[in-house]
């Protein structure tokens, strides 16, 4: 927990995460933490997905690109002495707001406590609608450069392709950044077989979930947005049964 040292009240900072949508897969301590906050703030279309956490509080949001003045927000509105829950799609801790206010608590002075409360990130719940294709070693990568370099991205695609990791790919593609999940496409295919199983999960369970298991040559026929996680199979994965399953080498120590 992060101590900060500016203002007087007896606030606290929750930064919530609230799972990939549907209030069922939100964890409790996610959803007592919002019970009993005064404040909850957060990127508006997250919100949306919560309204029964929002009634009867003080509700404060705001649009995409916003994450520094929702994080200063927060700081200031816990230290002010509410209860605040600064809502994070997923968990928190990953691609998502915790580093930030971290970062922003250690420039200021804040007298808040600090509390990040986890919650299903999209690898798990993505993973789990396309059946068990993380069972081995892994990566996660962000195709998005607002904050990364392209160049940066580009070598860790390299990297994790030619170590054989099954690949979780993050923010594949926007309506400006068209062209980076096509690249990343063509790395995988120096190093993979084009028959390698992927698969690609938008909006998991939520009303508008999409769930398409392809081949690596083929996965960019198919329909990938901002809400799409893409899983990229290693040389061991395989499909059954319209499920995406990467074997942990159990057949290769005990008798199946």
């Amino acid at each position: 927990m992060e101590k900060c040292n500016h203002g007087s009240g007896s606030g606290t900072l929750y930064v919530v995460g609230t799972g990939p949508g549907s209030v069922k897969n939100m964890t409790l301590a996610a959803s007592e933490v919002l019970a009993k906050a005064e404040v909850i703030i957060g990127y508006k279309t997250y919100l949306e997905l919560i309204p029964e956490f929002l009634a009867g509080k003080e509700v404060i949001s705001s649009e995409m690109m916003k994450e520094v003045d929702r994080c200063r927000t927060a700081l200031e509105t816990a230290a002010s002495g509410k209860q605040v829950a600064l809502v994070s799609g997923g968990d928190p801790g990953i691609y998502a707001m915790a580093g930030l206010v971290f970062e922003m608590a250690r420039e200021a002075a804040y007298d808040c406590p600090i509390e990040i409360i986890p919650g299903l990130a999209a690898i798990n719940s993505c993973a789990a609608r396309l059946g068990a294709p993380l069972m081995h070693d892994f990566a996660a990568i962000s195709l998005s450069d607002l904050l990364t370099p392209w160049e940066v991205i580009e070598k860790r695609l390299e990297a994790v392709a030619q170590a054989d990791f099954v690949t979780a790919i993050y923010n594949p593609r926007s309506k400006r950044r068209t062209e980076q999940i096509v690249r990343a496409q063509q790395i995988f295919l120096t190093c993979r077989d084009p028959k390698t199983p992927v698969g690609i999960v938008t909006a998991a369970t939520r009303d508008n979930e999409k769930i398409v298991i392809t081949t690596l040559d083929h996965m960019c026929d198919q329909e990938i947005g901002m809400q799409s996680t893409v899983i990229i199979g290693n040389s061991q994965t395989f499909t059954w049964k319209d499920l995406m399953i990467t074997p942990r080498g159990y057949d290769k120590k005990y008798q199946l």
